[in-house]
């Protein structure tokens, strides 16, 4: 996908709407609130440092939390302010409002070459039903939208779509290394191409993995949605978690995501691909914990598996190591137990080996890497978790549109 960016029009001068991924969550700290993880903050600092360069008016905008159209005070927009600065080095304003008078006064009294941050748009209810006039409010007083929101660019909302209906917009570089990274995983993989697939629900990947059906030679299986492709296999799981969802309520229509598993499977073989499941799980009843071999045994009744047992860890590693381009979104076990992680850093660890493509995505993966190594090792962190799986799923992004 080629997406128009900021190096390919004239900014000098401009008053820049900023659409930020700044959506971090906040922690209190000897009694005053900071973000969370800054990352996203450290990401956007190339576009940021561009603007400036050009000598443009920047103008920040994001989301925070959910405070559902209310002013909601741990989930103001201060402390990605006051974060931004000392990572920048360089001063940022902030106003308590995104809209109004008062905000367009603000802006109209700033220099070129200064920041100024808004306040949570999500204070205002319009943002989530992408309300036109809104939208234009947002966009008022400003020359383009320098879109680096890729987190939300899945989302319909006045911040994303609706003020790239009232201003050209241009990809930022957060957004852009976001786009082309993921876009080489569809159109251009390294083989062999693994991906790795874990964490507690197959909803929300399952699409994804469809299509990276064709592109792959191998995926891997493990965290809670392995069960469910376990348990489509005939294998005992007893207590073990697996996924139910409603997808329409209104119907009561549930969604059998143990037959679909099935369905991937048949789909993988009829396409000469691999999809590769634990041979071995680390299982526990809440006391004891013991490994068991799932083809021959199962798990026990009353006891649920928690993780991926040695000789899956060593089967995955291998097939890792092996590869040229490697993908993971997903822990492999409830890593917040370290009794239970071992899985999940043989696979981060074998990822490291690997002197092709790297690619990282998921707020749970990526904490996982930090907190076990280096996140410097590996070629790419995605950053999103949600809109990195709906692009290598083959949907359209909304927010993407207006930028290609």
């Amino acid at each position: 996908m080629k997406l128009r960016n900021l190096e390919s029009i004239n900014l000098q001068g401009k008053t820049i709407l900023y659409r930020a991924p700044y959506d971090i969550e906040l922690r209190e700290v000897a009694g005053v609130l900071e973000v969370s993880d800054d990352m996203r903050i450290k990401f956007t600092l190339p576009t940021l440092k561009y603007l400036l360069k050009e000598n443009c008016k920047i103008i920040i905008l994001t989301y925070v939390g959910r405070p559902d159209g209310k002013v909601v005070e741990e989930l103001r927009t201060t402390p990605h302010a006051r974060r931004l600065a000392e990572l920048l080095g360089y001063p940022v304003q902030k106003v308590d409002d995104c809209i109004g008078a008062d905000v367009e006064k603000k802006i109209s009294e700033m220099h070129p070459g200064e920041i100024l941050m808004l306040e949570n748009v999500r204070f205002h209810s319009e943002e989530m039903v992408d309300d036109d006039e809104f939208s234009r409010q947002l966009c008022k007083g400003k020359d383009f939208v320098v879109f680096d929101g890729f987190p939300q660019a899945h989302r319909m909302h006045a911040s994303t779509t609706g003020i790239e209906r009232h201003l050209p917009s241009v990809a930022g570089l957060y957004l852009k290394q976001e786009v082309e990274m993921l876009s080489t995983l569809l159109d251009n993989p390294k083989h062999p191409f693994t991906v790795i697939i874990g964490g507690a629900k197959i909803s929300d990947k399952v699409d994804a993995v469809n299509n990276l059906l064709r592109r792959a030679d191998t995926i891997l299986v493990g965290g809670a949605v392995s069960n469910v492709f376990l348990k489509s296999e005939g294998r005992e799981i007893s207590e073990s978690f697996i996924e139910d969802v409603f997808v329409d309520k209104m119907r009561r229509e549930k969604k059998d995501w143990v037959l679909y598993a099935g369905d991937i499977t048949k789909r993988a073989q009829s396409l000469g691909k691999k999809i590769i499941f634990p041979q071995d799980l680390i299982v526990s009843d809440g006391v004891s914990i013991k490994t068991v071999d799932i083809a021959s045994e199962g798990v026990p009744a009353g006891w649920k598996a928690l993780d991926i047992g040695p000789k899956t860890q060593k089967n995955f590693s291998d097939i890792i190591s092996q590869s040229q381009t490697v993908f993971i979104n997903g822990p492999m076990g409830k890593f917040e137990d370290e009794k239970f992680v071992e899985g999940s850093k043989s696979v981060l660890e074998a990822m490291k080996n690997v002197k092709g493509e790297t690619i990282i995505a998921g707020g749970d993966t990526i904490d996982l890497a930090r907190k076990y190594g280096n996140l410097d090792n590996y070629t790419h962190i995605s950053l999103a978790g949600g809109a990195t799986l709906e692009f290598l799923a083959g949907k359209e992004l909304p927010a993407l549109k207006a930028l290609q």
